[in-house]
């Protein structure tokens, strides 16, 4: 067996999904799906239901249904889905259901996502660097999500280089009057334009945020100054949100 042993006490779940817009041509680039109850209830309700008795097939349903609520509601751009790496035992008989759930409901591979959490909940540093590059050779992107929130960031990326980072918003809040963010962020930006990796940052609540970052080059950002996740649905950018 390549995973652990299911349980019959999965919690029930649907979808809310936030946009990841690209400030470079004023689109959308992509959509996050944020895992909620059935109806609405927030991910720590869901989330406090998982343990170690259901955590691999809370995986998988969530992998299923957010390619399958995607698909429902028409999404033709990237979709970033959230993972366990603690659920993940072998990473390529794990991921057979999210093949099959991409052909089922005709979602390319290619414009799916996976992230992870940047922090003290990654138990094993190689066993994630591993899932990572199995995900990479089976064609799917990867992302590590509150990038500089957790004890591991820097360190990950000497091992695997994903495709994105998304800089944790405790890094973005306030950045365009705060010097000590600037030049961290800075830093962090300078590292992933060497190695080639796209960054997203999250959070975005202010104009000032907005043009701090933009103009420090980052192009791709996900934040309630441009839409608030919408439950079932695919909610549209705010229309002044790309506006000078």
């Amino acid at each position: 067996m390549g995973c652990a042993e299911k349980s019959t006490s999965t919690p029930a779940i649907d979808y809310a999904f936030q946009p990841i817009v690209d400030l470079s041509d004023s689109t959308i680039y992509g959509y996050e799906a944020l895992v909620r109850g059935v109806n609405g209830e927030p991910a720590h309700t869901v989330l406090s239901q998982v343990d170690d008795t259901n955590r691999y097939p809370f995986d998988q349903l969530c992998r299923t249904t957010a390619i399958a609520r995607a698909a429902q509601l028409g999404l033709d751009a990237y979709l970033s889905i959230n993972f366990m790496p603690n659920a993940v035992y072998r990473p390529e008989a794990c991921i057979r259901s999210t093949f099959e759930a991409a052909q089922k409901y005709d979602f390319p591979i290619d414009r799916i996502i996976f992230e992870t959490i940047e922090g003290e909940n990654i138990i094993d540093r190689p066993h994630l660097v591993s899932i990572f590059r199995e995900y990479k050779k089976f064609g799917f992107q990867t992302a590590i999500d509150d990038f500089g929130a957790g004890y591991s960031g820097l360190t990950l990326l000497v091992d695997f280089q994903p495709d994105l980072i998304k800089l944790d918003m405790a890094m973005i809040r306030g950045i365009d009057t705060d010097s000590v963010r600037q030049c961290i962020v800075r830093g962090i930006l300078t590292i992933c334009r060497d190695l080639g990796i796209s960054v997203i940052a999250e959070g975005i609540e202010t104009r000032g945020e907005r043009d701090f970052l933009s103009a420090s080059g980052v192009t791709l950002m996900q934040g309630y100054f441009f839409a608030k996740p919408g439950f079932q649905s695919m909610p549209q950018v705010r229309l002044d949100a790309f506006a000078p």
